[in-house]
């Protein structure tokens, strides 16, 4: 990892102690570290869902239903077996993330096949026969609570969770992207014929794209589980899944740091709005909302980034060995 990367690494690192810091002495009251943590767990999320959309070009309406697979797994995992042991909840994200990706790939092989709207039409069918089958799983596994809801869940995501979990997100999708496998990815996204003739696996980084990216929303929505300690079929409707797309197509699609700003930035829209506008017009947030899009559309068509990363997110830099000297480009 070079120094700028290291450096990036080691702001982040102390930018969280010291947000920890400041939520032990109560400088951020409770209801903000709440959705510092919400926020950083809609990037994991977003993060997957750009992975899937932004750098392989798959058009998924149904990104929510694999948030929802992790948290409800997880749930049950620590609500029946692990309790409140923190080796037992790492077990349950784990468990969440693969639950989710395991799913996701086997929805994808049938779905994958299908051209872009049609795709985006399939996910948003599963969607829905997730958010059917969260409603009445209690009478498959009672613990669920169907449309009551999951009650009981232990309150195990703190701070510290949150924080490492986005810093790994961050950096293993970071190598991911620019490693041989990735480019893969991406040029699947430019010209599939083109990635064909060159010999890639067209079905191949299709399915790693999306399973990676249904593992981002598992881990997300096991730490979401155990941040409220209350899940209802509601929280995983259609309009989540058009949340975490607003947020990639706004931030700019391929673009890390444009999924981790807007991510960031909506959640903390949401909630200030809801801060500042007196209760008998809290509902016009609703108007708000559409009318930032349609401006930052305007403006900034390709999204606030644009592709862009910053620096220490960007594609490393390349040796090249010219007349038996190494040079960097």
């Amino acid at each position: 990892m070079r120094s700028r990367e290291t450096t990036a690494l080691g702001v982040a690192i102390v930018g969280a102690i010291i947000i920890e810091v400041l939520m032990k002495l109560g400088v951020i009251n409770p209801y903000w570290e709440l959705i510092i943590q919400y926020a950083c767990i809609l990037t994991i999320a977003t993060l997957g869902l750009n992975m899937i959309y932004g750098f392989n070009g798959q058009f998924s309406l149904g990104h929510v239903a694999f948030y929802g697979l992790g948290a409800y797994a997880s749930a049950i995992v620590t609500k029946a077996w692990t309790g409140d042991n923190p080796l037992g909840f790492l077990a349950a994200i784990i468990v969440g993330g693969l639950v989710a990706a395991i799913v996701g790939f086997l929805i994808g092989l049938p779905i994958l096949r299908l051209g872009s709207d049609y795709l985006g039409i399939a996910t948003l069918g599963f969607g829905y026969i997730v958010k059917v089958t969260f409603d009445n799983a209690d009478a498959w596994i009672p613990m669920m609570g169907g449309s009551r809801g999951m009650t009981g869940i232990v309150k195990m995501t703190s701070w510290p969770w949150v924080a490492v979990a986005a810093i790994l997100a961050v950096v293993i999708m970071r190598n991911v992207v620019y490693s041989s496998h990735g480019r893969a990815v991406l040029s699947v996204r430019e010209n599939e014929i083109a990635s064909s003739a060159m010999g890639i696996d067209i079905a191949r980084y299709k399915t790693v794209a999306f399973v990676m990216g249904c593992f981002y929303a598992g881990i997300a929505g096991a730490l979401y589980a155990h941040l409220y300690s209350f899940l209802h079929p509601s929280n995983f409707d259609f309009l989540k899944s058009v949340d975490m797309l607003l947020i990639v197509v706004l931030g700019g699609l391929g673009s890390m740091s444009g999924t981790i700003m807007a991510a960031l930035g909506w959640t903390f829209l949401l909630e200030g709005l809801r801060v500042i506008l007196p209760p008998e017009i809290l509902d016009f947030r609703f108007v708000i909302y559409p009318l930032l899009l349609i401006i930052a559309m305007l403006l900034r068509p390709k999204g606030l980034f644009g592709g862009m990363e910053w620096s220490f997110l960007r594609a490393p830099k390349v040796e090249k060995r010219a007349h038996g000297v190494n040079t960097e480009s």
